[in-house]
Formats: structure tokens, C-alpha cells, sequence
């Protein structure tokens, strides 16, 4: 079954619109189309975090409630979701929301402009979680920037709630929203808006057929870089097939040796996923821009993305990924290593995407990694360093080493590796490795980091990362 028309359930109905704009960002819809303008637009860019609304999706007759930025968002994704914004808290005259009453008795607002944000992602939090400690809190708010500097009456609103009762009228209004959002069908979207066209298909089958009958077409996964060329290159995207609603593309597959992620798989779920097996990795996904950003981008789209400072990608390269490429006809299998060609261009041939990433699992081995970055939370890194070591009676059996932010693709550091392997795992053997940082990368000066500043910080973490294991124990400034 084809259709034309987005639906979705705002406000306790269901609303349809026939062929929207594909380009049109859900900020924009809410805006000008519903007239609510408590949702702001501050950055365009998934920045600052005033934007935030909330979505409800349907799992296993349960609703989870997902904060997004709705300025990078393409309005055609809320199909079969539940739009939650600001206005909707409140459905008495005179009678808050308990989080907005949190955020009133500890004056949590001072302008105003981001204070909506706040309250939605603070939202989103109250009804995926049960309590709320200060990593849950400062994880929820760390995509919501406060340009008046009062983040401290905010996170005291965000503790209060623990002892507020969660039965709001949400959760009363729950099976009417679940019967809502099964009324409306499984089916793929078509749309054609002027000289715009947007495909969301169900199936990897339907997909490859959209594929083969179209050219020149922009695949949209998460859309957070994507959606960058309308919002802030003021351009015009003519085609896009989004991936979204593939099903066979979300999938999760844990063996003794692997770790199979499907490209569809959010970097949200990923990160928790991978806390269990390297918990550098989750540690350094929770400063992957926010939860808004991670709920929506996906591990698959980081990759493809192919950014030189996509903090996932020298993680994946330091641990042998591999990952599988969808043709038109079959899967092919690549190390990650070889996918990468020069900046943002990879492999990947027209009609060709990114099927799923394959990690392996090795309990044995030592990972360590680090993102320095001017900011802890929400930043780009200037250099992001990942490192997979099998050392045996103290010799380097096995040495991986890959950074971000020193070239113009995520790179390993082949050059350093081959001077460790076989080594004596000592500080005078790293001592010398560091030396031969210059042999592998030659990074650039930007607005982020020198030249100098990143080859002595890429130095210093290679022998961070001796210190750490030698010791046994993490050196981390906010550990």
C-alpha cells in the first residue's frame, strides 16, 4: 500500500496532510502552519536545543517519548508518531504541568527564549525514566543551551520531580494515544510536492525498487547533517528516500565474537547497547551531540557521512568493523578501514547504501578512548583518539590506534602501530611511538585547534593511554 498523506496524532486526534513539503522542517509546521509558537528556533542546526519538541512512538503497545530537534527534522518523519509540544503540557486554565510548576517555584526561567526546550526535554525524561539521578539529568539538559547562564535552578526543577507523582494526563490519556496510533496503517509514502518528491518505504525490497526507478536522490537516515542544506545552506533538496521506516534496516545481532548493528539503529539505542562491551565507546557517545541529536542520527548515517570528525568512526576503525554495503543485487562486506577515500567521499557507488556495521568483540583486549573538545557536552571534537591493544607477558601482540580531527578522513595510525607491535609494552617504547606521530598525519589549522595544538594532544594521548592501562586506572578529568 502506497500513500500521499503524512499522519500522525497531535493534540488527541489525527491529523492528515496530503503531499507537505519534503523540505519543510516540523519547527516550520508548528510555526506557521499550527500557529504555536512556543517552540523556538535558535541556531538551526541542532544546537542550542530551543527547538526541542517531543515524539511518541508505538513499541510493543507501549508509547516511548523521544526529544528531537524540530528544526533539523523533515516534517514527513512525524508519520505514525505523537507530536508533543510546549503548549500541550498544560490542558487546564491555570493548572501546570508538573514540570512546569518545578521550573516555576525554582525560577528556572530567566528570558524565556529557551525555556520550552528545556521543559520538553525535561519531558521526555519524565516519562522515560522512573527517577532521575545527575548523570540522567545532566544528560537530558546537555542539548539545551541557557544563554543567561542558569543552569543551576534548572537542574534543581529536574531533581524535584523525583518526588512528583508520573501519573500526569498523559499517562491517563495512554490507551486513548496507543488506539490512535494503531488506527493509523502500515504503509509506505509517496509524496510529490511541486518538483520534490520524498520515498519512505516499509521493506528493504520496496526500497531497492525506489532505487533503481529514481536518480539522482539523497538517502536520509537520521537527517541531522542532511537537513543542514536546507536550514542552513538555504538549498533545495529535489529527491529523498529516507531509510527510517526500513524495518530490516533496525536491527540488532549479538554473537560470542560480534556485535551486528543494523544502519537504521539510532545512536541513541546504540549507546546503550554498547556500555555492556566497550564503555569508552558509550562514554564517548553520550557527548555525541545530545540525546535530541542521538535519538534521530543513526550509527550507519554517522558513517556514511564519512566526517573527519565523526568521534564514531576512529572508534569502529581502532576495533577492525567491518561493515556491509547494500547493492542493488547483493551485500558486500568491507572492512571500515577501506570505506573512507578522501574527505567525505567513500566507497559507497550510486544506488549503493550502508546495510550494517559489524564490531567484534574481544574481552581481552585493552580499548581506551578520548574526545577533547572545547566543551564537554554538545561539542565537535578537535581530536578524538581511540586505541585496541592485545598485550601478552607484557608484550604488544595486537596494536590499533585511530584518530579524528588529524586528517581529512578518520584515519589509523599505521606508521606508530607497526613500531608497537611486538614490543615491550613500557613507557620508553611509547615514548618513541609518540615521536612518529608527524609519519601518519598532518592535520590543519581551523576554528577548532592549530596544527601543533592537535599533534601534541594526539601525542599526549598515546601516552595517556600507557599510563591508563599500566596503572589500571582511569585518568579522566570528569570521571
Amino acid at each position: 500500500m502506497i500513500s500521499n498523506t503524512i499522519q500522525f496524532v497531535h493534540n488527541n486526534k489525527i491529523f492528515k496532510i496530503k503531499n507537505p513539503d519534503p523540505n519543510k522542517t516540523i519547527l516550520d509546521f508548528i510555526r506557521n502552519d499550527l500557529k504555536k509558537t512556543g517552540t523556538k528556533e535558535g541556531c538551526a542546526e541542532g544546537g542550542c536545543g530551543a527547538c526541542t519538541v517531543v515524539l511518541g512512538e508505538l513499541k510493543e503497545k507501549k508509547i516511548i517519548y523521544k526529544s528531537i530537534n524540530s528544526c533539523i527534522s523533515f516534517l514527513p518523519i512525524i508519520d505514525q508518531k505523537q507530536l508533543i509540544l510546549i503548549e500541550n503540557l498544560s490542558v487546564q486554565k491555570n493548572k501546570l504541568h508538573p514540570i512546569q510548576n518545578a521550573m516555576v517555584k525554582f525560577h528556572g526561567s530567566q528570558c524565556g527564549f529557551c525555556t520550552p526546550g528545556f521543559v520538553m526535554s525535561m519531558f521526555a525524561m519524565y516519562k522515560n525514566f522512573s527517577n532521575f539521578n545527575d548523570e540522567t539529568i545532566n544528560e537530558t539538559l546537555s542539548g539545551n543551551l541557557c544563554r543567561c547562564t542558569g543552569y543551576r535552578p534548572i537542574i534543581d526543577a529536574a531533581k524535584s520531580l523525583n518526588s512528583k507523582n508520573h501519573d500526569d494526563h498523559f499517562k491517563k490519556n495512554e490507551k486513548k494515544i496507543v488506539n490512535l496510533l494503531k488506527q493509523i496503517k502500515e504503509r509506505d509514502i509517496e509524496i510529490s510536492y511541486k518538483d520534490r518528491k520524498y520515498f519512505a518505504p516499509k521493506s528493504l525490497s520496496n526500497l531497492k525498487k525506489i532505487i533503481k526507478e529514481n536518480h539522482n536522490t539523497k538517502f536520509l537516515n537520521g537527517g541531522t547533517d542532511l537537513s543542514l542544506e536546507v536550514t542552513k545552506e538555504r538549498g533545495d533538496i529535489k529527491k529523498i528516500i529516507s531509510l527510517n521506516s526500513v524495518k530490516e534496516l533496525k536491527f540488532v545481532k549479538i554473537t560470542k565474537n560480534f556485535i551486528e548493528v543494523g544502519s537504521g539503529v539510532s545512536l541513541y539505542e546504540f549507546q546503550n547497547l554498547i556500555k555492556s562491551y566497550y564503555s569508552d565507546f558509550y562514554n564517548i557517545l553520550k557527548r555525541y551531540g545530545s540525546v535530541q541529536i542521538r535519538n534521530v542520527g543513526t550509527l550507519g548515517g554517522n558513517i556514511v557521512t564519512a566526517s573527519p570528525i565523526g568521534d564514531s568512526l576512529p572508534l569502529l576503525l581502532s576495533l577492525d568493523s567491518k561493515i556491509k554495503i547494500q547493492t542493488l543485487k547483493k551485500i558486500i562486506t568491507i572492512p571500515l578501514n577501506e570505506f573512507f577515500l578522501s574527505y567525505r567521499k567513500t566507497k559507497l557507488k550510486k544506488r549503493e547504501f550502508l546495510y550494517s556495521i559489524k564490531i567484534p568483540i574481544n574481552k581481552q583486549n585493552h580499548f581506551k578512548a578520548y574526545k577533547i573538545s572545547r566543551r564537554f557536552d554538545d561539542d565537535i571534537s578537535s581530536v578524538c583518539a581511540s586505541f585496541n591493544f592485545l598485550i601478552k607477558k607484557n608484550v604488544i601482540v595486537k596494536a590499533n590506534i585511530a584518530y579524528g580531527g588529524m586528517s581529512e578522513i578518520p584515519k589509523r595510525a599505521y606508521t606508530i602501530e607497526k613500531a608497537l607491535i611486538n614490543s615491550t609494552f613500557s613507557e620508553e617504547t611509547f615514548f618513541k611511538a609518540k615521536n612518529l606521530i608527524d609519519k601518519d598525519f598532518s592535520p590543519i589549522d581551523d576554528m577548532r585547534a592549530s596544527k601543533n595544538y592537535r599533534v601534541d594532544v594526539a601525542k599526549n594521548l598515546i601516552m595517556k593511554f600507557f599510563y591508563e592501562v599500566s596503572n589500571k586506572k582511569n585518568l579522566r578529568v570528569n570521571s
